[in-house]
């Protein structure tokens, strides 16, 4: 809705990234304003929860979650976008396919979270996206409380970022046909004697 940035969606023709536009989607990514933003709604929501107990609360409370938080997005970007995407030669981005019927759809948007698209062409597994989390995740053991620091806690940060990953792709594949169904709806309701969109046409991308 012009709001929330999608710096790591393309089609699936585009070409591949270079290492320094790999940084670059690594450095946008993480410090628009938008994320900001949406780390400060995660920290306050972590503190109404009262999630990691050890930073307490108050102030000092939710400005501990708030870094933990903004680290946990910030460490993730940059492995998973740009040092093994460089590394494995592989693209982070999601490549949307716009088109075609909903379960053929479905299936390519959860396949491209575990199957990478090469900088030279074809497909091999996401070893940016799995390690990006597990490394993400080992990192946070740093500056997480006592109680929320371990293997098990990481494997379950791990898993987590790769579910928030899957979900993210399914926004990124399926949100525009949305997007565009609310503009049309918007300009029917505008022009009452506009022609209504033809059943079975394409989705705009």
């Amino acid at each position: 809705m012009g709001i929330v940035p999608r710096f790591g969606t393309t089609h699936v023709n585009a070409p591949p990234l270079s290492p320094t536009e790999k940084l670059h989607l690594f450095w946008t990514s993480t410090f628009d304003p938008v994320t900001f933003v949406l780390v400060g709604g995660q920290a306050g929501l972590s503190q109404a929860q009262d999630d990691f107990d050890g930073y307490s609360q108050g102030a000092q409370g939710y400005a501990k979650r708030y870094g933990a938080a903004f680290t946990d997005n910030a460490t993730s970007n940059f492995f998973a976008n740009f040092l093994y995407p460089t590394l494995f030669k592989q693209d982070p981005r999601y490549f949307r396919l716009g088109e075609g019927g909903f379960r053929r759809r479905l299936g390519h948007s959860l396949a491209e979270q575990v199957m990478a698209h090469q900088d030279g062409g074809g497909r091999m597994f996401h070893f940016s996206n799995v390690l990006g989390a597990l490394t993400s995740g080992g990192i946070s053991n740093a500056y997480y409380p006592q109680d929320d620091r371990g293997f098990g806690l990481t494997m379950s940060r791990a898993g987590i970022a790769m579910l928030y990953g899957e979900v993210g792709g399914l926004f990124n594949e399926f949100w525009p046909d949305v997007q565009n169904r609310l503009m049309r709806k918007k300009r029917r309701h505008q022009d009452p004697e506009a022609a209504p969109p033809t059943i079975g046409s394409a989705p705009q991308n």
